[in-house]
């Protein structure tokens, strides 16, 4: 094995150093609380997933955790063991401002743990929704996502977890689960399909006369080598 050159030893260097920035870049993203929805689609009921890691520097459990809704039309909490779920509704209005989640006794999140939050909520139609939250601890401090991108795109010290929603939203007459419009009829077999299995079929066969071929080769070079013996 040779030894490493200068030029061989700085790459490794620099490699290494791009690597570490990396690293230390991305840890304070995973003390920021991120949302992921399963269906981000404008107008339609999606679960949204709530990823609370334990920041406090003194070592206090999360306790309380609330979650602003952008007055979405309905939305419901899902059970949690040790926690209980609290919907603000606006009853004039019919909307849901905010669900807040509250730990029993004893129970919270460390700052070497995070929790799952989840709420399946109706999605406005808009292109990014944001949903500040309110982390609070046994100590009594608090802290608020609650902050927008900045202007050059990076991330501010808190910002708040948003959804960026896709597709369009749903058209008239389809609900929730499906639509009253009947599905397209199944077109038949084109010619190019027809095609491309001639032409799967043909590769198959030059491929099986290929190691027919090979086969044949390998038998008389082993013959050859015994006449030799």
């Amino acid at each position: 094995m040779q030894p490493f050159n200068g030029a061989s030893s700085r790459a490794l260097f620099a490699t290494a150093a791009v690597a570490a920035t990396g690293l230390l870049t991305a840890a304070p993203a995973w003390a920021h609380v991120h949302v992921d929805a399963d269906n981000p689609t404008p107008g339609t009921t999606s679960v949204l997933t709530f990823r609370v890691p334990g920041e406090s520097e003194t070592g206090a459990l999360t306790t309380q955790l609330t979650v602003d809704l952008p007055d979405v039309a309905s939305a419901r909490a899902e059970l949690m063991p040790g926690w209980t779920a609290k919907l603000d509704r606006d009853t004039s209005a019919g909307t849901v401002r905010s669900v807040t989640w509250t730990a029993a006794p004893g129970v919270g999140i460390s700052p070497e743990q995070f929790a799952l939050f989840r709420v399946s909520v109706k999605l406005p139609d808009a292109a990014t929704v944001s949903f500040p939250v309110t982390q609070t601890d046994s100590d009594g401090s608090v802290v608020r996502w609650d902050q927008p991108p900045l202007p050059d795109g990076s991330e501010p010290e808190h910002p708040a977890p948003q959804v960026t929603l896709t597709g369009a939203p749903p058209a008239a007459g389809a609900t929730e689960h499906g639509t009253d419009v009947p599905p397209a009829p199944t077109a038949a077999p084109t010619a190019a399909a027809a095609e491309s299995a001639a032409g799967a079929d043909n590769s198959a066969r030059w491929l099986a006369g290929g190691a027919l071929v090979l086969a044949a080769v390998a038998v008389v070079v082993s013959l050859l080598n015994r006449r030799r013996s």
